[in-house]
């Protein structure tokens, strides 16, 4: 069973416009503490273009936007990068948790560094919530591309396996953390890491499924 976004994030949609218009952006999250939310500048307008051109979505031209900022509630999909440190303050979490609660989507994309600051931050956010590792079997793996052995691996740093983590909320799957796997830098223009066409349809594909995972879902009593 597919649903679609749920209907208090549809009613934001609808007021911003985008329901109206028909077009929505892809997003990427400003933050505080001094880690470097700008890298892979051009990574999602490269995932939007892929997801317009292979899923025929009607993604406009991605944005920014700050964690603390009501605008937040105008993108149905949000990503985050880094490397550094991540600091949220109560009003970032209030607004960050709002959001998810309300149908939102965030990826958090470890660029390398991100995981000890980003994990207390998580836990703050979510005191009553974990972050697991999101089963192979799970639909954000097997949307348009088949990914049966989970995340893919697009840039070796420590020698460590990719790992896919989430927070879930009644169901769905609200926030995705991809760790070790570097799915940014295989969005990014071809000449910036020199990478294979192949590694870089890898980390696209696994982009789009999750794009479309915050679109259309799943059935909520198929997660934990």
């Amino acid at each position: 069973m597919i649903r679609r976004v749920p209907l208090l994030f549809f009613l934001f949609l609808s007021v911003c416009g985008f329901a109206q218009s028909g077009t929505y952006s892809l997003a990427v999250l400003q933050y505080r503490g001094g880690g470097d939310w700008y890298a892979n500048p051009t990574a999602l307008p490269n995932l939007s273009q892929f997801c317009r051109d292979e899923l025929g979505m009607k993604i406009g031209e991605s944005a920014f936007v700050d964690v603390g900022s009501p605008e937040l509630f105008n993108y149905p999909f949000v990503h985050m990068t880094g490397h550094g440190n991540v600091v949220f303050n109560s009003r970032d979490k209030d607004n960050l948790r709002s959001y998810l609660l309300g149908g939102g989507f965030l990826h958090i994309d470890d660029n390398y560094g991100m995981y000890p600051y980003i994990r207390p931050q998580l836990a703050e956010l979510f005191p009553d919530k974990e972050l697991v590792e999101v089963p192979f079997d799970h639909p954000v793996y097997h949307m348009k591309y088949d990914f049966p052995d989970g995340l893919p691996k697009i840039h070796e740093h420590d020698g460590l396996p990719p790992r896919g983590y989430g927070i879930f909320h009644e169901g769905r799957l609200i926030l995705f953390y991809s760790h070790e796997s570097d799915l940014g830098d295989g969005w990014e223009d071809p000449a910036v890491h020199n990478d294979p066409p192949e590694i870089r349809l890898k980390a696209l594909r696994m982009g789009a499924n999750l794009v479309q995972y915050a679109f259309m879902g799943e059935d909520e009593t198929t997660q934990p």
